[in-house]
Order: structure tokens, then sequence, then C-alpha cells
């Protein structure tokens, strides 16, 4: 069965969710699924790799924090011209435009994903707004999809989502991309001036919702290697003034497209989110063989598995994180490798990217056939 599919993100930029959806793309387009992309702010990133794939990228021009009719009129007219069997959604706004949008442009199939534990702003609040939002559209969608069990228990319990529509479809990772590589950590940590010294990687948006005072207070005056955080955003000069005032060992690498070489490079990986839903870059690393360390938000304890292939500590707490950093540091490293080791099949059982991507096609082929 070949169809047209419409993946509605609110953004698609270099973030988890955001990666998620291209990589979705780009595995249906493969399968020769009809695949649009439609975001309702403009790209920032994966418009080339998509369009080399055969995928349409438009943009609804909406900007970041305003409503705007105009996006909504826009996004009508795309969906009248493309006319997709499925509407597939990701993220709060785009969930819930094409919610309403269908009451005006029915389509077969519309699904939505839940792709964080608490898809809101910092204040909390509006979480519960949200959830509303979420239980008084829900007749307009045919299934709700969150990418872990975490995600999906905290919207049941808080009704924003029947447990009779709810389904569970992780996110996936590209585990021939992702890998143990030696040649490639050797030339990477050349290229980065790196030693002997054990080296740390944290990868994400320099945001609140990463929590990465704690890692850094964590951090600070211990003997735990070299820290390399890869990404950017609204926090970057925030925490580049406090890590200078903690003196810790730390170096900002800025937006970097070489994640796979940086994870190569790496000796373990470090997250302390303190709102996750299934972190992209933490599949990443364990499919790149780096044991982790990391709070517990979201799904993040259904990648790690705490003791087997690296270590779970409590939310914002840096004396947790650090001891077991601590504890991450002295272990033989043959031990350490172990971890990494089990840390990859974890992911190669449970995450890869192709058995993901034939999940959603069943989805689409179930929820299709009162239409074929």
């Amino acid at each position: 069965m070949t169809a047209r599919v419409v993946l509605l993100t609110t953004n698609l930029a270099r973030g988890g969710a955001e990666t998620q959806v291209a990589c979705l793309a780009r595995g249906l387009a493969g399968r020769e699924w009809d695949v649009n992309v439609i975001s309702l702010i403009r790209p920032s990133a994966f418009e080339k790799e998509l369009a080399g794939a055969g995928v349409h990228v438009y943009s609804l021009e909406m900007q970041p924090g305003s409503a705007n009719p105009r996006g909504f009129v826009r996004l009508l007219s795309l969906l009248r011209t493309l006319r997709p069997q499925v509407l597939h959604n990701h993220m709060f706004h785009a969930n819930l435009m094409a919610r309403t949008a269908r009451t005006l442009c029915p389509v077969p199939v519309l699904i939505s994903t839940l792709h964080s534990i608490a898809e809101s702003s910092r204040k909390s609040g509006s979480i519960v707004w949200r959830d509303r939002v979420y239980r008084c559209t829900d007749a307009f969608s045919d299934r709700t999809v969150a990418v872990c069990q975490a995600v999906a228990d905290r919207h049941a319990a808080a009704r924003a989502v029947p447990a009779k529509k709810l389904r569970v479809i992780p996110n996936g990772v590209d585990t021939s991309v992702f890998r143990p590589a030696p040649a490639l950590r050797e030339s990477t940590r050349r290229e980065l001036g790196l030693g002997s010294e054990f080296v740390w990687l944290a990868v994400g948006r320099l945001m609140w919702k990463k929590g990465y005072e704690t890692m850094l207070r964590a951090f600070a005056g211990a003997d735990l290697g070299l820290l390399l955080i890869a990404g950017s955003g609204p926090q970057e000069a925030e925490l580049r003034e406090l890590a200078c005032e903690l003196g810790a060992n730390v170096r900002f690498l800025g937006q970097r497209e070489d994640v796979a070489a940086l994870m190569a490079a790496g000796d373990a990986f470090v997250q302390s989110s303190v709102v996750e839903g299934l972190p992209m870059a933490l599949l990443e690393a364990g499919a790149s063989g780096l044991p982790s360390v990391v709070s517990d938000a979201g799904g993040v304890s259904e990648v790690v598995l705490d003791g087997r292939t690296g270590f779970v500590v409590p939310l914002g707490d840096p004396h947790a994180l650090a001891v077991a950093m601590h504890r991450m540091v002295g272990m033989p490293e043959q031990d350490r490798r172990a971890l990494g080791q089990r840390a990859r099949e974890h992911v190669v059982a449970n995450f890869e990217l192709a058995a993901v991507v034939s999940r959603w096609e069943e989805m689409y082929r179930e929820l299709l056939a009162p239409w074929m």
C-alpha cells in the first residue's frame, strides 16, 4: 500500500523531536510512501537532507510564541492541495493545529505524537492548560502516540488522552551511523586536541529543560576529566559564565553537525535533564557504545538500565550526579566498556530506526484499512 503522508511539526531544527521527524520522513520515503513535511516555523535544519530523499518541505511561516491566523489558513490550503491520507503530527502546537484543521478539511487518518513528558514552557501552569486542550480536542485524533512509556503514563494519568487511544512507539536511531568506531575515535580526538584524559560528552539544546546547571555544578572542582558540551540555545551565555565561575573543566563546542564523530571520541555520556521524553542524544550515545550517567527524567530510564548500561540518579542533584560520574571514571576500563557494549545491544534491540519505521507503517495501514 502506498499513500500520501504529511508530517506536520511545530519546528524543523536541530532538536530531538525534530530529528526524529526527519528520520521518519526519510525512512518512509525510502519505502515508497509519498511523504511531505510541513513546519509551523521556518525550518533551520534538514531541508537539504529531506529534499535529497524526495521529501517536500513546506513552511507556514509562523513565529515562535505568537498565534498567526495566516499560518492556519496556509495549512488548510496545503492540506487541500496535498490531500494526504495520513496527517501525522508532532509536538503540541502542530497537534492542536491539525486537530482544528480537520474540522474544516477532513483527512482519513490523523495521528498525534507526544514527544515529552511535559510539552510546556517553563511555567508549570501551562502543563495543566495543555492537558485540558488535548482532552477537549481528543475526538479529532484517531490515535495518540507517546515516544516512551513515561510520557504515555503521565498523559494518561492527567486524563489528557484516553488510555484506549494511547499507544507507545519509541524514537529510533540509525545504529549503522551511530556505532563504535575506533578509527573515527582517534581522528576526532586528534582534531579536538584531546590527549589521554577521560572525556565526557553532553549533547542537547542549551535551555532550562536540559538542566545543565546541575551538570556544571557536579563537574566543578571534581577530578572527572574534560566535559564537552555540543549544542546551542538561549542559555548559552549564562552557562558559559557559570562554568567560568565554577572553574569547571568544560569546553562548549556550539552547534555541531558531526555528533556521530563526537560520540566516537567520548568515553562516557552525561545528561542532567529535568524534563524529557525519549532523548535522541541518549539513544545515539547508547548506539555508539557509550555508557551514560543520567538524571531520571521522562523515559531516560527506559534507555539507560541502571547498573547495566550506565547509572541513573535523582533529578536536580549535583552531588548524586558527581558521585555516579566518579564511579564511572574509577571503573576498570574493561568494565566500563562492558557497560557500553550492553548499552549498544539494548538500543539495537529496542530502538533501531528501521524497526521503528516499520511500527509506524503498521499503524498507518491499520488506521487506513477502513478507507481502502
